[in-house]
């Protein structure tokens, strides 16, 4: 059987500032709500949203026989995390200022599942940083982190939602469960709501991917043409304006401190840049996702435009 106090003790020293303990369980509800947004097209164009959804709400079809997750978050508020000047139009979203946080957290995590076997030899189990159908936002509500809220994004006391997630899916018993969290602390505000400048958040946790920046600076871009507003990758608008995340501390981790300043780099700077020039200087971040044709494409201020297409 495992140790909660054990399991939160071995997360802290692999790096991450929260870790809570919910048991396996398949979410009916959250699963119900999921189907809904898919049916009203929300999705857009991300139509592997649409894929393996009886996985993404049953751990156990993710892994067989696991009885218990560890869901881990590491904050990354950083100071692009507060905003941009309203002139900049090389905008990038803060958590792309940094290194992959999926090369980070998978390594994070392996520590962490490491010294986890190191206690229990035979514990099998699979790791899990935001690239399979697990529903970890709302595995991170029933371990107790924070809630879900009117941006769709997880929101902790200490962190707001500037965090990056990793789970564990383990085939053993705790011997005890943290308690999921009730309700939402968001009370009468609505300043992601009102803040975002596509209005793509269009109710309380209901995100309209056709109309969302993030989705046409880094997916398969929706049909819908709409204003980057200066974002060339990603966007936080939403977050920033949040009290709890005006309120939340810079990161600790050295992990995600930024590797670049966008501030720093024009949009001509973007536009003459090589792809040598790309890869040597945003190689370990995120960008490569969406990669430099599109970010100078972006840099246009509008996504899906036919002069590029």
């Amino acid at each position: 059987m495992l140790s909660i106090r054990n399991i939160k003790n071995r997360a802290a020293d692999a790096g991450f500032d929260l870790c809570g303990v919910a048991r396996c369980r398949h979410l009916v509800d959250n699963e119900a709500w999921f189907r809904d947004w898919l049916r009203n097209g929300y999705q857009s164009s991300l139509g592997y949203m649409e894929r393996n959804v009886e996985k993404r709400f049953d751990p156990q079809q993710l892994v067989a026989e696991a009885r218990t997750a560890v869901v881990c978050a590491v904050s990354y508020k950083n100071r692009f995390s507060e905003g941009y000047p309203p002139d900049c139009h090389t905008k990038v979203a803060s958590y792309a200022c940094n290194r992959d946080y999926h090369t980070t957290i998978r390594e994070m995590l392996r520590q962490l599942f490491g010294a986890l076997q190191k206690d229990q030899p035979d514990l099998r189990g699979r790791t899990f940083v935001d690239t399979a159908p697990l529903a970890e936002k709302q595995l991170a509500v029933e371990a107790g982190l924070g809630w879900i809220g009117r941006q769709s994004l997880l929101v902790t006391p200490q962190y707001g939602s500037f965090v990056l997630l990793g789970e564990l899916l383990l085939c053993d018993d705790a011997d005890a469960y943290d308690t999921p969290f009730e309700g939402s602390h968001c009370g009468t505000c609505r300043a992601c709501m009102e803040h975002c400048p596509t209005g793509a958040i269009v109710a309380p946790r209901i995100i309209d991917t056709n109309r969302c920046i993030s989705c046409h600076t880094i997916e398969q871009e929706p049909p819908q043409q709409v204003d980057l507003h200066g974002w060339l990758f990603g966007c936080d608008t939403c977050q920033s304006c949040c009290p709890y995340n005006r309120q939340a501390p810079q990161h600790a981790h050295p992990a995600f401190d930024p590797v670049f300043d966008p501030l720093e780099l024009t949009p001509e700077t973007w536009l003459a840049m090589t792809d040598k020039e790309f890869a040597e200087r945003m190689g370990e971040t995120p960008l490569p996702r969406s990669g430099l044709e599109r970010i100078r494409r972006n840099c246009s201020g509008f996504g899906s435009s036919p002069d590029f297409d």
